[in-house]
């Protein structure tokens, strides 16, 4: 066998013997603890020793309280806006297919036509009609029951939703030509068929589609504006009138004046003045104008969120009752939004070619500026405007 096949001896290992570690003992922090408290000093019990990991601040479970009574109380105005605008557009008779609004109001712009008549119910006018002709007035039937036919005392179309809020007047007293009836004054529309009547007569005047429709509610509009604590105006005159053989009285301006409810629908009213300058029916456009801009102001202003929150539920029961509407608990919340973040803009009137005309004569350029300024574009069509001839 060669020597490199033979097996080799184990290696040679050096055996250390390792020195002992003295134990350590685990330190005793409650004698640690004893050892540095102050004499006397009581040791705190378990439910006392506070917290290291969760300190826990002050609790304040009114803060709690106040929040739900905020958001109860948010949520009845609501219900009670919804509620009341739910009523209100039960009253409107049948328009037909004269109105086709988008639902979403709060994103794409509409045109809302806002209409009042002059039918009177006891207390608003010299002369009361009958029962009859004031619900057929009041929810856009054709007027049947009244006495001398009621006509629209009030033509305003509001622009609203998509960021816009612009306001458009039609004096009364304009000639239009008024589908299956002939040439007349534009208001008369509301004589001959209601508010489907006067719809479809505005549409081809201005050629715009109206999406909605708002009836003036006299009693409403006067309670809602006394809800929201009157509404101011700034007035370039002073005006002096005396409304329904002096059944309201009116002595304001120049300048801003607070009205009440009674003396925001007495200057809606007016379209003459015993001082002052002489009025027109084109001013009394304007007065409605500002008073339809100052009921907004009120209900948007921040000075006002504590008396508005304050007074939410009627706020919220009155503002629906002021119109009757096809707008209801889905759309009007929506309008009112709209208004809200729509900003302000200057009143809007067609311009007759002759003030002093009867009727007057507002021609087919004037309807083309005005729906331009109004919408932002041209009509969607050719406007009919007062027709010649």
């Amino acid at each position: 066998m060669a020597d490199d096949e033979r097996p080799k001896p184990p290696p040679d290992y050096k055996v250390y013997r390792s020195r002992r570690v003295p134990s350590v003992s685990k330190p005793d922090l409650s004698s640690l603890r004893e050892k540095l408290k102050p004499k006397g000093s009581k040791e705190p019990s378990d439910g006392e020793r506070p917290s290291l990991l969760k300190p826990e601040g002050k609790r304040r479970p009114w803060l709690k309280w106040i929040g739900l009574a905020v958001g109860g109380w948010l949520l009845l105005s609501f219900i009670t806006f919804a509620v009341s605008a739910t009523i209100q557009k039960s009253k409107l008779a049948e328009t037909g297919d004269t109105l086709g609004g988008n639902p979403l109001m709060a994103v794409f712009p509409q045109n809302i036509l806002v209409l009042g008549t002059d039918v009177r119910a006891e207390g608003f006018g010299a002369e009361a009609e009958s029962d009859e002709c004031i619900e057929q007035a009041s929810s856009g039937e054709t007027p049947s029951a009244c006495a001398a036919g009621a006509r629209a005392d009030t033509l305003m179309v509001l622009r609203a939703g998509g960021g816009a809020f612009e306001k458009l007047s039609i004096p009364r007293d304009t000639l239009a030509a008024i589908p299956g009836v002939g040439n007349d004054k534009i208001n008369s529309a509301y004589a001959f068929g209601g508010a489907e009547l006067q719809i479809e007569t505005v549409e081809d005047f201005l050629g715009i589609e109206i999406n909605h429709v708002a009836i003036v509610d006299f009693a409403g509009f006067e309670d809602l504006i006394n809800s929201v604590g009157g509404v101011k105006v700034d007035l370039d005159r002073q005006v002096c009138n005396e409304i329904s053989g002096g059944a309201f009285k009116i002595d304001l301006g120049p300048g801003e004046v607070t009205l009440s409810g009674e003396k925001a629908l007495a200057l809606a009213r007016t379209r003459s003045s015993t001082c002052g300058p002489p009025l027109t029916d084109l001013d009394r456009t304007e007065f409605q104008q500002l008073i339809l801009q100052g009921l907004k102001d009120r209900l948007t202003d921040p000075l006002r969120i504590p008396y508005n929150f304050i007074k939410g539920p009627l706020i919220g029961w009155s503002a629906p009752k002021a119109f009757v509407s096809d707008m209801g608990a889905l759309t009007m919340p929506q309008f009112v939004f709209a208004a809200a973040i729509g900003g302000s803009s200057d009143s809007a009137v067609l311009k007759p070619a002759d003030i002093g005309a009867n009727p007057l004569f507002v021609p087919v350029e004037e309807c083309v500026k005005a729906v331009r300024k109004l919408t932002g574009e041209a009509p969607e069509n050719d406007p009919l405007c007062s027709p010649v001839g």
